[in-house]
């Protein structure tokens, strides 16, 4: 009987062998932890129910980022505070999973904040603990949104003062004003009774994801002996007898009796049923055209960067609905600076025969640079025998490197000739379509008047791309 009560639950690794560390048999958490209490209730549950399978763990920065070297589930590691967004793209992208939103109140309720509460707000069908032990626990025990007044901590030595750091934040009074959320709880793990309490919540929480694909909210109060400076008895204590005293237990919403799921009455959406569904005219192109491409076996990174204002975000748009068109696996992703015209801006696309594992481009195939400072922060990144395509009508040096292919394009004057200076991202466009022969040059002159939207704009920008492909043509004649 003591070891079917004792027993370590089949979700968990029967050996911690991801923790670093010559023991693999205990965790990292220190004695007292509320984590560890968490994760045996979190465990059970999931065994219990059946859904370890389809179960996917998030665990951004701090102590409960060590969820990874535990639990025998699908884990993913998020950044800090984002958390909600990344369970989000999962729940959306696998509807059937389970998926668990593990976070500690210095992730949650900080940077995190937006986060959570916009992912509240959506409903998304995900179940959230939330621990709250009044600290950031992993990095020296700074004072967290959740510290209450009064309390020391490494960044508020003298306590915590409404006039200086305002009051402690409470999330579960704060999601429970919410419309969508279905069950809003707050609980402890202050002693036995509570952890039984505590294991009903935990269990309820994740049932409602299972059977009803709604949000669920659990926050835990709970003990951090080492930055309390205290007894794992002592500190258990205190979040009985002080941490309590702030934090309220006690259902903050529960709607689950009536909650219906919107999502229950419609399958969910593939994302080759998109165009359809968001009434988007379907391409009509001949699959034969684009065969001798679609066949190939490749993998380009593009790095395209420039001024704001030269077309370089919608140079990368075209490349890569381009690519749609050609069938291509593809990502698309801007950054740039908030003063969006005349600052820095650039843009990373992917075009591959293969699935696409990130769209981070740190190592690109293909540098396109149409401004010197581009050429200066970009050219030692790209790949050896990859590609710089810069307008060398605005860029007065040349790249030093001797291992890449160098095409120097006089981008804007070409432009210039043709009337307007703002055609010069389709001549680069041109260029790399000849240049490195991935994509159909009459699908894309067909089809660029999907992506161009203003009728008056796209015979210019057709002829722009045509001058672009002779001037690579002509290099090589």
């Amino acid at each position: 009987m003591a070891k079917d009560i004792l027993r370590k639950s089949e979700v968990f690794y029967d050996n911690f062998d991801r923790k670093p560390g010559l023991d693999k048999m205990t965790t990292t958490y220190c004695p007292g932890c509320g984590h560890g209490i968490l994760h045996k209730l979190v465990a059970e549950a999931l065994e219990d129910f059946g859904v370890q399978d389809r179960t996917m763990f998030v665990s951004p920065v701090g102590c409960s980022v060590f969820a990874y070297y535990y639990f025998d589930v699908g884990n993913i590691q998020a950044a800090h505070g984002r958390a909600p967004a990344v369970a989000t793209a999962l729940k959306r992208a696998n509807p059937e999973s389970i998926v668990i939103d593990y976070q500690g109140d210095g992730d949650l309720a900080a940077i995190g904040g937006a986060e959570i509460l916009n992912a509240a707000n959506r409903g998304e069908g995900i179940t959230v603990f939330f621990v709250n032990n009044a600290t950031y626990g992993m990095t020296g025990g700074q004072m967290a949104p959740t510290t209450l007044i009064g309390q020391q901590t490494m960044t508020t030595p003298k306590g915590r003062t409404v006039a200086n750091e305002g009051y402690p934040i409470k999330m579960s009074e704060i999601i429970s004003t919410l419309k969508a959320p279905v069950y809003v709880e707050r609980v402890m793990l202050g002693d036995v009774k509570s952890i039984r309490k505590a294991r009903k919540s935990v269990r309820k929480a994740i049932q409602i994801q299972i059977e009803q694909n709604g949000f669920s909210f659990i926050e835990v109060l709970a003990s951090c002996p080492s930055n309390l400076k205290k007894t794992p008895i002592d500190s258990q204590n205190w979040v009985r007898e002080v941490l309590q005293e702030n934090y309220p237990l006690g259902v903050y919403k529960d709607i689950s009796a009536k909650f219906v799921s919107p999502d229950k009455s419609k399958t969910p959406v593939n994302y080759k049923d998109l165009p359809k569904v968001l009434n988007i005219e379907e391409t009509n192109i001949d699959k034969n055209r684009i065969a001798e491409f679609t066949n190939k076996q490749f993998h380009e990174q593009f790095k395209i960067a420039g001024f704001g204002g030269q077309g370089v975000l919608s140079l990368g748009i075209v490349l890569s609905e381009m690519g749609m068109r050609h069938d291509f696996q593809v990502s698309w992703i801007p950054s740039y600076g908030p003063e969006m015209r005349g600052g820095t801006a650039n843009c990373s696309v992917q075009l591959s025969s293969k699935n696409i594992g990130s769209p981070v481009v740190d190592r690109p195939t293909v540098l396109v640079a149409m401004n010197r400072p581009s050429i200066d922060k970009f050219e030692d990144s790209v790949a050896e025998n990859g590609y710089i395509f810069y307008d060398s009508s605005l860029i007065d040096i040349e790249p030093q490197r001797k291992d890449i292919n160098i095409i120097a394009i006089p981008a804007t004057k070409i432009a210039d000739d043709l009337g307007t200076t703002k055609v010069a991202n389709m001549v680069i466009v041109g260029a790399i379509i000849e240049k490195l022969g991935i994509m159909s040059k009459d699908v894309v002159l067909d089809s660029i008047g999907e992506v161009i939207k203003k009728q008056k704009l796209i015979n210019i920008n057709k002829r722009a791309i045509l001058k672009g492909v002779e001037f690579i043509q002509n290099l090589t004649k």
